[in-house]
């Protein structure tokens, strides 16, 4: 079934007069929100006991959880190093959303900015191997690992490079971020046949059933040259993408991803935007 929900908290949050990481279930599910990202940008820092607690909220509320590892990963580094250290940040998010009761952890894979994207992207996927055998070796197998396409040109996730990480196991399912495919192409997502044609080389590369199943990343993105610049809100009507044909194709083809909206202090409110436009288009 799909989920709708904000990546971290919102204004509204505070607004509320919610004060606590622990209070967010509540506050989602009083809003109409099923999902819910944390944020472990900057590490992950969350104690094994708070998030078992954490954990317990979310169960009672019925929000599904999943987690952002630390944006310092870089899969494709030619320091052998930053390589091998980012598979323990994996490891780390892996334990922590697995004490939360959750299943999947996003992540950046890295850059090009020293070498070929070929040559990236295979570091890249070497590292995505290592990764797995050390989440089996750790009994965190269970654990999905989900790659995200990436806003800016010179980062290592395109479309299709996500896809190369996502067939190194069957298990690796893709956060396709539609903002930053947009704005790494400098605003070529217009309409609902840009929207099918992600989801149509998904299914070439994966298969139908991961692709039904996809984790999402949505917001309107400031772009420049370069690539994304920065976060916005639905409020805006430079930059797009728009979410509305998303959410039809999505209906169309009966998908079921969990869609983590990342406004900018808006993404609760946001993501109940998109709810609620989905379910109109399923109930008309």
């Amino acid at each position: 079934m799909i989920k709708f929900g904000p990546a971290g908290t919102d204004d509204n949050f505070s607004a509320q007069g919610y004060k606590k990481t622990i209070q967010v279930p509540e506050y989602l599910s009083k809003i109409g929100l099923d999902a819910f990202e944390y944020q472990c940008g900057r590490g992950v820092k969350i104690k094994e006991e708070s998030a078992i607690a954490f954990g317990a909220q979310a169960q009672k509320y019925n929000i599904a959880l999943s987690l952002h590892a630390p944006y310092f990963i870089s899969m494709s580094s030619v320091e052998e190093e930053k390589r091998l250290n980012s598979i323990g940040y994996i490891l780390d998010s892996a334990k922590a959303i697995k004490a939360m009761g959750g299943q999947r952890v996003i992540f950046h894979s890295g850059s090009c900015a020293k070498i070929s994207r070929e040559e990236a992207l295979s570091k890249a996927v070497d590292t995505m191997r290592l990764i797995m055998n050390a989440l089996d070796e750790n009994s965190l197998g269970d654990i999905t690992v989900c790659p995200e396409t990436m806003g800016k040109v010179n980062q290592l996730g395109s479309l299709d490079e996500v896809m190369a990480l996502c067939k190194v196991d069957e298990r690796i399912i893709p956060c396709i971020d539609f903002g930053h495919l947009n704005a790494r192409d400098l605003g070529w997502i217009k309409s609902i046949q840009e929207y099918e044609k992600i989801i149509n080389i998904m299914e070439d590369n994966i298969g139908v059933d991961r692709t039904k199943v996809f984790h999402s990343h949505f917001s309107k993105i400031e772009y420049t040259n370069g690539g994304e610049k920065k976060h916005l809100t639905f409020e805006d009507n430079v930059y797009g993408p728009d979410f509305e044909p998303l959410m039809e194709i999505i209906a169309r083809k009966n998908l079921s991803p969990t869609i983590i909206c990342e406004s900018a202090g808006t993404q609760g409110i946001d993501a109940l935007t998109m709810k609620s436009y989905y379910k109109n288009l399923i109930h008309k």
